[in-house]
């Protein structure tokens, strides 16, 4: 099987219910396609729910054989998840 270059999508400084949709949308598409890259640097805040879209868009791509990974979170997603006790979720997906 030949490797792909991930599709890249870069996560915008606040992750709310108003930024949910448009990522998602980017999510679904990306996991489908293939690997998939997600660059975290600029998150400030991230919701809950965002965190835990991000869990299922990893679990979509485990499903679907692809490499699913979160490049350079930023210290505000980091402290979210590690808040929240999601780090056992997010450790496998974690590139610094």
């Amino acid at each position: 099987m030949a490797h792909q270059e991930a599709s890249a999508i870069t996560l915008p400084e606040v992750i709310d219910l108003d930024a949910l949709d448009a990522i998602r949308d980017k999510l679904i598409d990306a996991v489908e396609d293939g690997a998939v890259t997600v660059v975290a640097s600029a998150v400030q805040r991230v919701s809950t729910n965002g965190l835990l879209m991000l869990i299922s868009a990893a679990e979509s791509a485990r499903r679907n054989h692809n490499e699913f990974a979160v490049d350079a979170p930023s210290a505000a997603m980091l402290a979210a998840i590690d808040r929240l006790g999601l780090g056992a979720q997010f450790s496998g997906m974690m590139r610094p």
